[in-house]
């Protein structure tokens, strides 16, 4: 005899063959997205963080400061 708390679990999830068909039909979705990579601005600004961060570390390092 299912209880109620096993019951509200039984209706709240999916089936591994549904879960399957969501999962591929994401992939179908999202692989494009994925294969496009990082736009070149974006790279830029990166770089640019990056080379800011290292200046700021640099600098407190210096000062004797982490």
């Amino acid at each position: 005899m299912l209880t109620e708390a096993n019951q509200r679990k039984a209706r709240g999830r999916l089936g591994r063959d549904v879960q399957s068909k969501i999962g591929q039909q994401l992939r179908a979705m999202y692989d494009n997205v994925v294969n496009e990579g990082v736009p070149d601005r974006f790279n830029d600004m990166l770089r640019r963080l990056d080379e800011q961060k290292n200046a700021e570390e640099n600098s407190n390092s210096e000062k004797g400061t982490n």
